[in-house]
């Protein structure tokens, strides 16, 4: 029962989308490269069996831990590793995995990790600016950044990972405030942050404090750096045949995958089966509106 509570904390987004470019069959194995609560893994396992495995691999330690029930409901076919998935050769070796038929790459943050009261990934209550995903091997923290780094490069972070109109202003802000005490929590920053944008623009469609934040996010987990050292991984491992899906949640993450994707499909290693990105249907977004940004990109190994 403890299992199904967690599992419903989050919803997997282009569930139905996944299997259809994974297009499990028959004892193959799989690898989640970000198998959070184990949703997009239960419907490969359902389509893998008898024999087919899940690697799943998550940099956070309790979404690992959410995602056990994986390995009571499947047992040995699957297989949990709390790692970054930057290092997914090594753990594939590690855990003499064998072939691998297909990898996904989920991109995005589960509610579990928004809802956690120490990590300041949400604006929504006051919490603590760390925002790592795992504490025990990053040491560089949202306050460290506000706190600590440079005007420029504060103001370089906002715009580039956040495409942040106002970023010059918020930085020079952020540097001001700073001045006075130390910035530590997520209502001081978004505070700070609506003290320097036009009042319009806490009327907008998102959250005027939410490009800021993802900035932040970014920054402190090398998100995209990640990005760009998984995906010829990725490539390199799959069996002939073998197909990776990529949802993104931001279009920093989707330029890195689709530009990644054409180089490779024009080297001749593989061919690209999302001519455009895959979005969400509108009964999904009914269901789930975290799905309206996520786009998913599908290839196959030659």
């Amino acid at each position: 029962m403890e299992f199904k509570i967690i599992m419903m904390i989050h919803t997997a987004v282009l569930k139905k989308e996944v299997l259809e470019y994974l297009d499990p069959k028959q004892n193959e194995n799989f690898v989640d490269c970000t198998v959070g609560e184990g949703g997009h893994a239960e419907d490969i396992f359902k389509n893998n069996g008898p024999e087919g495995k899940v690697l799943g691999i998550d940099l956070d330690p309790q979404q690992i831990s959410a995602s056990q029930w994986l390995h009571v409901q499947y047992k040995d076919r699957a297989v949990l590793v709390n790692d970054s998935y930057t290092n997914i050769t090594e753990i594939i070796n590690r855990k003499n995995f064998g072939q691998v038929n297909g990898i996904l790459l989920d991109l995005g943050m589960s509610s579990a990790q928004l809802a956690r009261a120490h990590k300041g990934f949400s604006f929504q209550v006051d919490q603590g600016l760390d925002m790592r995903y795992n504490d025990e091997t990053n040491y560089l923290t949202a306050e460290k950044i506000v706190n600590e780094w440079p005007e420029e490069k504060i103001e370089d972070i906002i715009e580039n990972y956040g495409e942040e109109k106002f970023a010059k202003k918020i930085a020079k802000n952020i540097v001001e405030h700073r001045k006075q005490g130390r910035i530590k929590t997520t209502f001081q920053l978004i505070e700070i942050i609506k003290d320097a944008t036009p009042s319009a623009y806490w009327r907008g469609k998102i959250h005027y404090a939410t490009r800021t934040f993802q900035a932040l996010r970014i920054a402190v987990n090398d998100e995209l750096e990640n990005v760009k050292k998984v995906l010829p991984q990725a490539i390199s491992i799959l069996a002939p045949e073998g197909r990776l899906v990529v949802i993104s949640f931001h279009s920093l993450e989707d330029r890195i995958v689709k530009n990644f994707l054409a180089e490779e499909a024009r080297s001749g290693k593989i061919k690209i089966l999302t001519k455009k990105p895959i979005t969400a249907s509108g009964d999904e977004l009914s269901k789930n509106p975290r799905a309206r940004s996520a786009k998913l990109r599908a290839a196959i190994k030659l």
